[in-house]
């Protein structure tokens, strides 16, 4: 590796961590050129670990030792020209705008995202999460989709982006592990009605999760999913579509999913945030043994 002090945060060296915006960083128009930023050494290791390609780090001084396992991977398989610049834990206070849990930034190149076909190929249950735009809650989903053995994640043309620094910082990492893509690309029409009809093409019973009048019960779709496979109303592939904070799903996507699924409420809740009820609706759905 090659240690570099960074004198301040106006240094060029390290404008990726300092002045592109997110979109700038995915850079949509050429992906093999984009970047993300990973925050903290459990979630670079896990991009580490998966491949991901690291272009510089920007290290608090202090974690500089505590790194030095990352920094012998990175040697071993990208080589020893990457640059780790290193800064006081002021000037990351400075750049971050608050004081970095773990004191450890990676750049990393993007990857070409893999095709809905690649992503569901052999799953049993997906996740959809549909124009969801806090990246706190598309990071606890993708965490909760890998705690509960979910096998792929699509989220939708208009959806935040799950390597968006807070969704990866928030997923610990997992975005690295669960298989996921855009369904639609960036094609904001794709959405819903086509790639509704894509995922019934690949065999899944989509299952909007909104309270409804005509909704079935979580309960009721588990006992879809752990009957027969003879019976007639037997699920097999299961595809879960969680909307956007405030609104839910949109009318299209209700109206044209197979099914409307609520999780029961009490006291006059009227539902649960997207993160908690994606969290409940995979570990009754999870694939049993």
């Amino acid at each position: 590796m090659q240690l570099i002090r960074v004198e301040n945060i106006d240094d060029e060296r390290i404008a990726a961590y300092t002045n592109l915006t997110e979109l700038q960083l995915r850079n949509r128009l050429e992906p093999e050129k984009g970047l993300f930023i990973a925050e903290s050494p459990k979630v670079i290791d896990r991009a580490l670990a998966a491949g991901r390609e690291p272009i510089s780090l920007l290290v608090e001084e202090p974690w500089i030792v505590g790194m030095s396992e990352e920094f012998a991977f990175i040697d071993q398989h990208w080589g020893t020209g990457i640059p780790v610049y290193v800064a006081s834990p002021e000037q990351l206070k400075q750049l971050t705008g608050y004081r970095l849990h773990r004191g450890a930034l990676a750049a990393m190149k993007r990857w070409p995202l893999p095709s809905v076909e690649e992503v569901c190929c052999n799953a049993r249950r997906v996740a959809v999460m549909e124009n969801i735009v806090d990246h706190t809650n598309v990071g606890a989903l993708m965490r909760s989709a890998a705690a509960l053995d979910v096998d792929a994640v699509l989220v939708t043309p208009s959806c935040g982006d799950p390597l968006y620094r807070r969704a990866a910082r928030v997923s610990m990492g997992t975005v690295f592990q669960v298989p996921w893509t855009r369904i639609g690309g960036d094609d904001t029409h794709f959405w819903p009605i086509q790639g509704l009809a894509q995922l019934h093409d690949l065999g899944f019973t989509t299952a909007a999760m909104a309270l409804v009048d005509d909704s079935i019960s979580l309960d009721e779709l588990v006992r879809r999913l752990d009957n027969s496979p003879a019976s007639a109303d037997h699920i097999d592939k299961l595809a879960l579509i969680f909307g956007t904070e405030g609104d839910g799903l949109s009318h299209r996507t209700i109206s044209h999913a197979d099914l409307t699924v609520k999780i029961p409420m009490s006291h006059g809740v009227d539902s649960l945030n997207v993160a908690a009820s994606s969290a409940v609706a995979f570990y009754a759905t999870r694939v049993k043994d």
